[in-house]
């Protein structure tokens, strides 16, 4: 060789292409990140919608505030007590999303462990080679059942 020739290019283990697993593995985890930031956002929205239902709000007084929450107490009929989070539209509003917002973090959650789940599986049981057939599948085909004796 000479010194103007270049060396043979050799491929680096970290740049090759990820296996099925580590694909399976980094889908499995960033499956479990969004299953955890979609709980922990029903968490606070819920929170939200707990908190404009049952907080007194408004002008304090000799009593506590003027305003009781929809849910505490009457309706006050004052000027003062007119926020526009804790009329019954924005209420609903913010019901539906925290509804939304739960059904979507309970399906990432059975997602990721769907995915947890079938990627045990898959590392405890080793791919069968094909052509090669196991000895209890004669014994099954043998006696009709389908079934190993």
């Amino acid at each position: 060789m000479t010194a103007d020739a270049p060396a043979p290019h050799t491929p680096d283990p970290a740049a090759a292409a990820p296996t099925h697993a580590e694909q399976e593995r980094r889908r499995r985890r960033r499956t479990d990140i969004w299953s955890f930031v979609w709980t922990l956002l029903t968490l606070v929205i819920w929170g939200w919608f707990a908190f404009l239902m049952l907080a007194d709000y408004g002008p304090e007084s000799a009593n506590g505030h003027k305003c009781p929450g929809p849910l505490t107490g009457p309706a006050s009929e004052d000027v003062l007590c007119r926020d526009e989070l804790r009329q019954w539209p924005a209420l609903l509003g913010i019901l539906a999303l925290a509804v939304l917002t739960t059904v979507a973090a309970a399906a990432t959650t059975v997602y990721a462990k769907v995915l947890a789940h079938l990627a045990r599986r898959e590392e405890s049981e080793p791919e069968p080679e094909h052509g090669v057939a196991r000895e209890d599948d004669g014994q099954a085909a043998a006696s009709g059942t389908g079934h190993p004796r």
